[in-house]
C-alpha cells in the first residue's frame, strides 16, 4: 500500500506514518489486496484527501466502511462511481437533497464534485474486502482517521462536520465544539431513514447557511 497522500495533509499527519500500528496497518492492507479482492481500488484508498485539499476543507462528512460490492468504492465514502448503481443510502441523501434545496435528483453517485469543493468524504476504515462488509475493521484504520478528525478539530477553524448515525456521532468526542459547527442526525440508510430519523434534517442548506455566514462559498451539493 503506497500512502499517496498531498503534501499538506501529510505535513498535517506526518507523525502517523512512523507508529507501529501504521507500519502494521499497512503490511496487513498489503496482504490483503494481494491474496483478495478489496475495495477500493489500491491508488483509490487515499482519494478523500487527493480530492479535497487541506487548506480549501470546510465541510467533513463520515461514513464507515467502503461500498464491498464490484465497482462501487472509489474511496469517499457514500460515493460510487460513474455509472453505477446507487447504493440505497446514497439515494436517501439525494432525496433529502431534492426536498430540502429543491434541486434535481442526480445522473450520477459520484461525489468527486463535493470533494473538489472542500468537503472531506471520510470513511473510518478505508478498505475493505468484497462482499464482507467490515472485514478491514480494527486493523488501525480507525486509529488513523480518527487521528484525522482530531487533527483537523485542532488545525483548522470553522470546519462544520455532519455526524449521520450512531457510530459517526461518537466522534464528536474528537472535535473542538466550540470552533466548529456540528450538525447530527439518524444514518441515510433505509432502516434509519424510513423511521424517521434521515428526512427533514436539512443539513445541507444548514450547512450552506453556516458557510455563508462564515464569507465561504457554498456546496453546490
Amino acid at each position: 500500500m503506497k500512502v499517496n497522500i498531498p503534501k499538506a495533509w501529510k505535513n498535517q499527519l506526518n507523525d502517523e506514518f512512523d507508529k507501529v500500528y501504521f507500519k502494521n496497518l499497512v503490511s496487513f492492507v498489503k496482504t490483503a489486496y494481494k491474496n483478495d479482492t478489496c475495495y477500493p481500488k489500491a491508488d483509490a484508498i487515499f482519494a478523500a484527501f487527493e480530492y479535497c485539499d487541506f487548506k480549501d476543507l470546510k465541510v467533513v462528512i463520515l461514513g464507515q466502511d467502503p461500498y464491498h460490492g464490484a465497482g462501487q468504492a472509489n474511496g469517499l465514502c457514500f460515493s460510487v462511481q460513474d455509472n453505477i448503481k446507487m447504493p440505497p443510502s446514497l439515494i436517501n441523501i439525494f432525496k433529502e437533497i431534492e426536498q430540502d434545496l429543491k434541486l434535481p435528483f442526480p445522473n450520477t453517485g459520484n461525489l468527486e464534485r463535493w470533494a473538489n469543493q472542500g468537503v472531506l468524504l471520510l470513511n473510518a476504515t478505508l478498505t475493505v474486502k468484497a462482499h464482507e462488509a467490515g472485514s478491514h475493521q480494527k486493523q488501525g484504520w480507525e486509529k488513523f482517521t480518527d487521528q484525522v478528525i482530531s487533527t483537523i478539530s485542532e488545525n483548522k477553524e470553522h470546519v462544520v462536520f455532519l455526524l449521520w448515525g450512531g457510530f459517526a456521532k461518537k466522534k464528536i468526542k474528537l472535535i473542538d465544539t466550540s470552533k466548529h459547527d456540528v450538525l447530527t442526525s439518524g444514518h441515510p440508510s433505509p432502516l434509519s431513514a424510513n423511521r424517521g430519523y434521515w428526512f427533514g434534517n436539512k443539513h445541507f442548506s444548514k450547512t450552506n447557511a453556516i458557510l455563508k455566514k462564515l464569507g465561504k462559498a457554498p456546496v453546490t451539493w
